[in-house]
């Protein structure tokens, strides 16, 4: 299934006046749709669905949330029903936003849940209600993380990945893509993380799924939190866009850059590291500011 799709990645070297480098592997570039750290999130599991004979998936997400967009255009590509509980039933009464809008033109049925059911979304009987509602579905959780998608993201690195870099950074919502990342790394590289949420709870998550010591999160860059943002972000993702012809999104890779180039600027690292950057996609959530 997800082979039918070419993954055609490029590699963008930064033009910085630094004494590290810093190159940027565009995953973004893998499909309009399933973007980004999204194709790898959702291989195994659509394969493992594909496995046992389902070809309806369930999944969880936010108003604005890529995973819901790009699992309902992979469920749409290849034959597959797809439903989306979706946090905050007050959406129910509102327009759907381009996100939403999209997801249900490819097929996928949504449903508004309130946002204390919507934490539940992990619960045992939860999950077991949502099967006697929807049977015969594929469960996915929020933001596609688990041990399917972690195996996907270990396939984000290649060989070169692992020789010619020194550092890895990319961003964190779940923690799955940066698990799969550190899951692959050599001994020699540093992952480092830059979470899109406030706390540390990541640090908890991502050490149940690797025993590798050789990461490090930060939630210095979030703006405050998931999805808040400010001018001054908007700001600076027009002005790198225009400066390296790479398009950021605001809630992920913007603030990841922000947090690199202060970190860069502080002399972080030492001379002549060698910098990968992972862009991780998410751009139908774009906005301009």
């Amino acid at each position: 299934m997800f082979d039918q799709i070419a993954q055609v990645v490029a590699y963008q070297k930064l033009n910085l006046d630094a004494p590290v480098t810093v190159t940027v592997k565009r995953l973004d570039q893998i499909h309009p749709q399933i973007s980004g750290n999204k194709f790898f999130k959702l291989k195994y599991n659509f394969l493992q669905a594909q496995k046992q004979g389902l070809n309806k998936v369930l999944t969880f997400g936010g108003a604005y949330s890529n995973h819901i967009a790009a699992t309902a255009y992979a469920a749409h590509l290849f034959g597959f029903k797809s439903v989306g509980i979706i946090r905050g039933e007050e959406l129910v009464a509102k327009p759907l936003n381009s996100t939403l809008a999209t997801a249900q033109q490819f097929g996928m049925q949504l449903q508004f849940v309130s946002r204390e059911q919507y934490r539940l979304r992990d619960q045992s009987e939860y999950l077991a209600a949502l099967n006697q509602q929807f049977p015969e579905h594929f469960i996915i959780p929020e933001g596609g993380t688990n041990p399917l998608a972690i195996q996907g993201c270990k396939e984000i690195l290649n060989t070169d990945d692992l020789k010619n870099y020194d550092v890895i950074c990319c961003a964190v919502g779940t923690g799955g893509t940066i698990s799969g990342i550190i899951e692959a790394s050599s001994e020699h590289q540093k992952i480092l993380g830059f979470s899109a949420l406030k706390g540390d709870f990541l640090q908890h998550d991502v050490q149940q799924w690797t025993m590798k010591k050789n990461w490090q999160i930060t939630d210095a860059y979030c703006g405050g939190g998931y999805a808040k943002t400010t001018p001054e972000l908007f700001h600076f993702m027009q002005a790198f866009e225009a400066e390296h012809t790479i398009p950021l999104e605001q809630v992920y890779t913007a603030k990841m850059m922000v947090g690199l180039f202060d970190l860069i600027e502080q002399n972080y690292f030492p001379k002549d590291t060698r910098i990968l950057v992972i862009h991780t996609g998410g751009l139908q959530g774009r906005h301009a500011g």
